[in-house]
C-alpha cells in the first residue's frame, strides 16, 4: 500500500496534505482561506485534532491526531443513526469519508462561486505517519515555513494562514497548543527552534 494512502487510524498522528489540479489555486481570497478553515472544522476536528496548519494559494498541509475509537465511534452513530457493529463498519472508512466531505463540499462551494466545473483537489488526500519524534518535529517546522519557503513572505509567523501565531497567542485557539509547546519545552524554546534558514522554492510565481 502506497505510503500516501495509509488508513487513518485512531490515536495515531499523520501529517495530511493535497494540492489544486494543474495550475488551479485553492484560495482566491481571505474568505476563500477563512471558509475552508470553518468547513475543516465542522467536518474533520470532529474526528482529530489539530496541531497545526498550513495553507497556501495552491495546498494545503495539517498534522492532526486522530481522536479515540470510543469517540469516533459515538460520533460515527451520531452520524449515521445506526449501531456501530466492527463486522459491518471500519472506522478508517468513516474516519475518511469526514475529510472527503470536507473537501467535496469545499470544492462545491468554490465552483459555484468561481462558475467552474470538475475536480479542485487532486487524486486522493496524501497523509503520511509521523511515528517517530522526529518525524513530528520536522512537520511542525515544515508547516511554519512553508509561506517562506514558496517565497509568499519573509519570514516564519507573518503568514495569516497557517498556525505558528496562533500556538504563541494567549487568543483561544482549536490547535493543541500547550502539546506543541510544551513538547518543545517552552514559548521560547519554540520561537528559537524556528529562528533557523529556510530554504526557498519558487519557480515563475508558481507555488507547490
Amino acid at each position: 500500500m502506497s505510503k500516501y494512502h495509509i488508513p487513518l487510524l485512531p490515536d495515531t498522528t499523520y501529517h495530511v496534505f493535497n494540492r489544486a489540479v494543474g495550475n488551479e489555486k485553492l484560495f482566491k481570497t481571505v474568505g476563500n482561506y477563512n471558509y475552508f478553515l470553518t468547513k475543516m472544522t465542522q467536518h474533520v476536528l470532529p474526528v482529530c485534532d489539530l496541531f497545526t496548519y498550513s495553507l497556501m494559494p495552491n495546498h494545503f498541509h495539517l498534522l492532526i491526531r486522530i481522536k479515540n475509537e470510543e469517540i469516533i465511534t459515538s460520533y460515527f452513530e451520531l452520524k449515521k443513526k445506526i449501531k456501530f457493529d466492527a463486522k459491518l463498519h471500519l472506522l478508517p472508512d468513516f474516519i475518511m469519508e469526514q475529510f472527503s466531505n470536507w473537501l467535496n463540499g469545499y470544492t462545491k462551494a468554490f465552483n459555484k462561486m468561481y462558475n467552474r466545473k470538475g475536480a479542485l483537489f487532486i487524486d486522493y488526500l496524501k497523509r503520511s505517519c509521523a511515528d517517530e519524534d522526529s518525524h513530528f518535529t520536522s512537520f511542525i517546522f515544515y508547516m511554519h515555513k512553508n509561506a517562506v519557503h514558496h517565497g509568499i513572505t519573509q519570514n516564519i509567523g507573518e503568514w495569516r494562514f497557517d498556525g505558528y501565531q496562533a500556538l504563541l497567542s494567549e487568543k483561544p485557539t482549536l490547535l493543541l497548543r500547550k502539546e506543541v509547546i510544551d513538547w518543545f519545552g517552552f514559548k521560547e524554546q519554540f520561537e528559537k527552534f524556528h529562528d533557523r534558514p529556510v530554504d526557498l522554492k519558487k519557480m515563475d510565481g508558481f507555488y507547490y
